[in-house]
């Protein structure tokens, strides 16, 4: 858009009382009655050499502050590690404390069905999707391929396995499998 010489005359004499862009485009629209927004404004006084304004400082405190020195990580060599002491309700990647006892393996669910273990691929559309594998890297993902039980994706041992409310209102991680992995 091509800016008349008044209004670029207008533009830099604002500019250097120092108003803000949005003001110099609100200023000169209503002095002229265009329609400049803040961008154009901007835009024309780059093109005419004028640079952007100073930053202010910012209002918010520690907005952009540097780091403060007691928080900063100690130089290599500077001296022995500083032992910091975490609150663990407000600090999220905290991990667990190191865990030295005996936990027994929880018992796991399962269903009395010998899966077909069929591929994706040959899976049809009335056919068990109760997936298995796949834990390992590479370890193929096969499926149960059982027929479905009406309006499931799954046979009716894997449908009572993954909807049996009485079952899993039991939790399978006893405390100490919580307090090993931090959640207790």
């Amino acid at each position: 858009m091509n800016w008349p010489p008044e209004h670029s005359a207008v533009l830099r004499e604002l500019r250097a009382r120092g108003m803000s862009y949005t003001a110099i485009a609100d200023t000169i629209n209503a002095r002229f009655n265009t329609a400049y927004t803040r961008n154009a404004a901007l835009g024309r006084a780059q093109r005419m050499g004028l640079g952007a304004l100073e930053r202010p400082e910012p209002s918010l405190p520690g907005y952009l502050d540097p780091p403060r020195p007691s928080l900063m990580p100690e130089p290599l060599g500077a001296g022995r590690l500083r032992e910091v002491r975490v609150d663990p309700r407000t600090d999220l990647l905290r991990g667990p404390d190191i865990f030295t006892g005996r936990v027994e393996m929880p018992v796991l669910r399962c269903a009395e069905v010998a899966p077909r273990h069929l591929s994706l691929l040959e899976l049809d559309c009335g056919d068990c999707r109760y997936p298995y594998g796949g834990d390992a890297d590479g370890e193929s993902i096969t499926f149960c391929g059982h027929p479905r039980r009406p309006g499931s994706r799954y046979c009716t041992p894997h449908f009572h396995l993954t909807r049996d409310l009485r079952s899993s209102a039991k939790p399978v991680l006893s405390d100490a499998w919580l307090a090993a992995i931090g959640l207790a």
